[in-house]
């Protein structure tokens, strides 16, 4: 028979065997968890990239990781154009800087035109890379001196750096930087699209901005392909005055508008630093 210590023995191993097999369960379980977590975390970060891809491969995506405020910020993508891609009116000024751009706060474009000064805010949440880029040409000189080349009902284009000088050019519309850059702030949800007072980013197709840029003085609805850069907030009836004359048709019917009769020159295009 077995003696009363064996059983003993016996309950004890058991006792034993129970506790390993009850904590290998739990780390099996911790492990699970630890786990589901990091796939969580990696999707995420997938997530995010597909995002950014979307919207700086051409996607229309309607809400880019850059245009949310609550987003993590991210590092903006210059694609330089090829040298025998690029017009004889491309100004080479090199690309900006590769760091993560600011994502709070707010930055202010001052526009000082031969109607008077024209102040632009544009709000880092929304549009980091634009207000970069605007940020970097500007320290260049970029748009000194240069006018701006053609209207629209209630829309001014600016921004060729080869627009200067008397008188209008065929060329005139084609200059810009040696890289393009994402759509940012897109506004799909808003009616107009674009209202008055806004400044969008001219381009030639998805994620093509470079240079150009309309001033929206009257409201306009237009497909909501356009940046949205920021808002005027000084200076829009400066805008007004100039553009009174109404433009002379050479672009009539298609593509459709014309030059400004008066001449509207930027003499002078700064951005400021960030502010809270």
């Amino acid at each position: 028979m077995t003696s009363t210590r064996e059983r003993q023995r016996a309950a004890a191993r058991a006792r034993l065997a129970q506790e390993m097999a009850d904590r290998q369960s739990a780390a099996h379980k911790r492990r699970q968890r630890q786990a589901f977590i990091g796939a969580g975390v990696a999707l995420l970060i997938v997530a995010g990239g597909v995002i950014w891809l979307v919207s700086s491969l051409g996607g229309d995506d309607k809400t880019t990781a850059a245009g949310d405020p609550s987003a993590a910020p991210v590092a903006c993508v210059w694609s330089e154009v090829p040298a025998d891609q690029r017009s004889p009116t491309t100004k080479d000024v090199g690309v900006p800087p590769t760091t993560t751009p600011p994502s709070t706060g707010t930055k202010v474009m001052t526009v000082d035109t031969s109607y008077g000064p024209v102040e632009v805010t544009m709000d880092l949440s929304k549009t980091p890379c634009s207000s970069e880029s605007f940020s970097f040409l500007a320290s260049k000189n970029f748009w000194d001196g240069t006018k701006c080349h053609r209207m629209f009902p209630g829309m001014l284009q600016c921004g060729d750096p080869s627009a200067k000088g008397k008188g209008y050019r065929d060329t005139d519309g084609t200059g810009g930087p040696s890289y393009r850059y994402a759509n940012e702030n897109l506004p799909v949800d808003q009616r107009p699209a674009y209202p008055e007072g806004v400044v969008a980013l001219a381009n030639s197709g998805p994620d093509t901005n470079g240079s150009q840029f309309f001033f929206i003085y009257q409201d306009v609805e237009l497909s909501p392909d356009y940046t949205v850069l920021g808002k005027v907030t000084k200076g829009l009836e400066n805008i007004k005055k100039a553009t009174e004359p109404g433009h002379d048709g050479a672009f009539d019917p298609s593509p459709g508008g014309g030059h400004p009769k008066n001449d509207i020159e930027i003499k002078t295009l700064t951005v400021s630093a960030p502010a809270a």
